[in-house]
């Protein structure tokens, strides 16, 4: 193509990206519902996990729960009968790809078509990088984004073939914003954002337009998941808030949802602003919690 012309193609498409935007901000979301919909949860045994399954339970989807934890895993599933879900609860260590792939072949059999995925299970060590140990680095990285991997592998064949279903991934603010005392976690989770924005992009390439994607990137939680955060700017946000997010970003498919919303226009200071700028409200934010400095691993 002639290089005005494609200038000019480029102006159209992005006045007409500007007003569709527009449009879609003036006008409500269209949304859907999820119930009947097969929902497998990871990490539901407690915190965010728990919560959403709950959520899911309301709005009368079936589910299927995940978790390392047999005890905390039984109250959830018991939480969400309660609420009238038909509940599926597997033992799964997220961390290793076997009892993943296993797990998933069970639900396949048994219980059938997976049609949204939930990865939410995850782990942290909190220390400085010398400090943590070499098993606490690969754990993170097993849970928190290579199982994402191994599950949407076990269960997005089947949506490829429908043309239908939801991949939702957990992230977090760490996987935008660094924080020290958080590298590995703090890696994984732009691991688990890069994983999400490229899986998207392969699924449009694809012309799956039918699976959608969602990424959940809140900023910090009060399940314990860290311990005692602080922050001056901000707050330190409630599990159901979160959740409700969530749901809302699900229902309306939204790509990425973050909680709180503001988190968007921090990402567009951290582009445009200098580094001692940036420096400056990193230490007005103030950000702290219980975290393991000095001690340097033995491995």
């Amino acid at each position: 193509m002639n290089p005005v012309l494609e200038v000019l193609a480029f102006l159209g498409t992005l006045l007409y990206a500007y007003a569709e935007a527009l449009v879609k901000l003036l006008l409500p979301a269209k949304r859907k519902t999820v119930r009947g919909e097969l929902v497998l949860v990871t990490g539901a045994a407690r915190g965010l996990g728990r919560a959403t399954a709950r959520e899911f339970a309301r709005r009368q989807s079936r589910l299927v729960l995940w978790d390392v934890e047999a005890h905390g895993l039984k109250e959830t599933a018991a939480e969400c009968e309660e609420l009238g879900a038909t509940v599926h609860s597997f033992v799964v260590d997220c961390s290793k790809r076997e009892e993943i792939y296993s797990a998933a072949e069970k639900v396949k059999k048994d219980i059938g078509d997976v049609s949204i995925l939930v990865n939410n299970a995850g782990v942290i060590a909190t220390a400085d990088l010398l400090s943590t140990q070499d098993h606490q680095v690969e754990k993170t990285f097993e849970v928190n984004i290579l199982a994402h991997i191994w599950t949407t592998r076990a269960f997005l064949p089947t949506m490829m073939n429908n043309n239908y279903g939801h991949i939702v991934t957990v992230a977090s603010a760490a996987g935008h914003f660094v924080v020290p005392f958080m590298v590995a976690y703090c890696s994984s989770k732009f691991a688990a954002v890069g994983f999400h924005k490229a899986l998207t992009d392969e699924l449009s390439s694809l012309g799956k337009d039918g699976i959608k994607t969602t990424c959940l990137c809140p900023v910090f939680i009060n399940t314990g998941f860290v311990k005692n955060p602080t922050m001056r700017l901000g707050k330190i946000l409630e599990v159901d808030e979160v959740v409700k997010a969530l749901m809302e970003g699900i229902v309306t498919n939204q790509k990425m949802v973050f909680v709180p919303s503001n988190q968007r226009f921090a990402l567009l200071l951290e582009r445009l602003l200098p580094e001692r700028a940036l420096n400056y409200i990193k230490k007005l934010t103030d950000v702290k919690f219980d975290a393991i400095i000095g001690h340097r691993s033995n491995q």
